[in-house]
């Protein structure tokens, strides 16, 4: 809830009969992709509530050493806390939800069956044993949640959707390539397969080049276009260097929410390479349904999620396979066809499931269920 764009969700969560609604959020969050600071984008209609974050950045440790006094005045009816159930920030939330006799959901993201030591195994069977229902963002971790015996209802909903109007259809997808303009957004480490991409671009410029050797006939050349920070980022650039993809690769910063719909009306296509690693699968894959908003071609690695989020809409590679994706990255390249119906595809897809109406919509459902049954 700190990114500005996210917000969308809650003013139209505030748009819902007899909601009343206060959201409490730190001014800031950390993890290994950098710091995200609090933005105020998208306010109307609701309170926002800044309260100081002990432990920034731990995962499974942090907390709201003020949270009670935020709670209190609040005086809630239905708590959701947006935090997975083995951590120390749900499991305070679910303490005072219990002391203070208020029904109280959890959202989850964890589509791995992972067994926690204590004490967050001890944490996450308390939120289990006290919450009156949980969201999950996606199929498998449903599954998870039954497996680890949660036997309270479960929605299946993305935590948030987009914004149609801010993430509008992209012009960008011209018949006239060259260069294919490629990107990939988010975090540079090891599981979002950065590297594949890259691998991938190398050999579309193996191909074009071994194309254009040959009397009359032309193939376009591809550029990919970075945007995040990780540890990886220096690995990344060198691995770019090293498959000669110098004046073709653009490492940009980290962009602000709001910026991000301008990026993507650069772009003719977006990657999204996951790979599975024993602690992490994709959850869903946010980049996906933005750009999809925005009438980009989206492709997606077999990691998790994705396949479940682009559905018919996009196309689908191996992941770790970067042969794979190289042939799919030259047949766009060529295709402006193909271009043009998965671009369409993709913005239809997104309003008939992901925008934030949508979800909103879904979230305020699961709220009415939660106090009906708690009466």
């Amino acid at each position: 809830m700190v990114v500005g764009a996210y917000q969308r969700k809650l003013e139209e969560l505030a748009t819902m009969p007899n909601l009343e609604l206060t959201v409490i959020v730190p001014p800031r969050w950390r993890d290994d992709r950098g710091e995200t600071r609090l933005e105020r984008a998208f306010t109307d209609g609701y309170r926002l509530v800044e309260t100081p974050i002990a432990l920034n950045g731990h995962f499974h440790l942090h907390f709201y050493p003020r949270l009670t006094e935020a709670l209190e005045e609040a005086k809630p009816d239905l708590v959701h806390v947006d935090e997975e159930p083995y951590n120390v920030a749900a499991w305070q939330t679910v303490r005072w939800a219990v002391r203070s006799r208020v029904p109280v959901l959890f959202f989850t993201w964890q589509n791995l069956l992972r067994r926690y030591p204590p004490p967050f195994n001890w944490m996450e069977q308390y939120c289990y044993d006290h919450a009156a229902a949980a969201i999950a963002g996606n199929q498998e971790a449903e599954r998870v949640l039954r497996a680890k015996g949660f036997r309270r209802p479960v929605w299946v909903i993305p935590q948030f959707g987009v914004d149609p109007a801010l993430f509008s259809h992209s012009a960008s997808n011209k018949p006239g390539v060259p260069p294919l303009i490629i990107g990939y957004a988010g975090g540079l480490v090891p599981e979002k397969g950065v590297d594949v991409l890259l691998k991938a671009v190398a050999l579309c410029q193996e191909q074009a080049a071994a194309v254009v050797a040959q009397p009359g006939r032309s193939v376009a050349c591809c550029e990919v276009h970075i945007a995040g920070e990780g540890r990886e980022r220096q690995r990344l650039q060198a691995l770019a260097r090293e498959l000669g993809l110098e004046g073709k690769t653009f490492f940009l910063p980290r962009l602000p929410s709001l910026a991000m719909a301008d990026f993507y009306r650069t772009l003719h296509v977006l990657v999204l390479p996951s790979r599975t690693l024993p602690n992490w699968k994709e959850q869903f894959g946010r980049v996906l349904i933005e750009a999809m908003a925005s009438g980009v071609p989206v492709v997606g690695s077999t990691c998790g999620e994705i396949p479940n989020v682009i559905g018919d809409a996009g196309l689908i590679f191996p992941e770790n396979d970067p042969h794979a994706l190289a042939a799919i990255l030259m047949e766009l390249a060529s295709n402006a066809q193909l271009r043009a119906e998965l671009s369409r595809r993709g913005r239809a897809r997104v309003l008939e499931l992901y925008t934030q109406r949508r979800i909103a919509e879904a979230t305020y459902a699961v709220y009415t269920a939660v106090l009906a049954n708690s009466r």
